[in-house]
């Protein structure tokens, strides 16, 4: 695994090794797919407001601005400035990917 900060969406992706013909190794990281938001567990909404950003949201759901992109996976939506363009939008608040819900979830 790479040496991502905790609260990255690249903490638990794999790096990779290619060898390039001159016998140089280069490393990458491994292509991460989105989940399947109904795969995460749910815990909370939250509603867009006037003056909400991704960042202003996921510092008042999890405490951490950092952490719009657990918004755009639990939402399926790719572009993190969509989810804020309907004023009174219904949000998901999820857990990362692997972790279990707060109710069994």
């Amino acid at each position: 695994m790479g040496t991502f900060a905790a609260n990255s969406r690249y903490l638990l992706t794999p790096i990779k090794t290619c060898a390039l013909p001159d016998g140089r190794e280069v490393n990458y990281l491994a292509r991460r797919f989105l989940p399947q938001p109904e795969d995460l567990a749910e815990f909370a909404y939250t509603t867009v407001v006037v003056g909400d950003r991704p960042d202003t949201i996921a510092a008042r759901a999890f405490g951490d601005p950092e952490l719009f992109w657990r918004l755009v996976d639990g939402n399926r939506e790719l572009l993190p400035r969509k989810l804020t363009a309907t004023i009174g939008r219904q949000l998901r608040l999820t857990l990362p990917i692997g972790l279990p819900g707060l109710f069994g979830a």
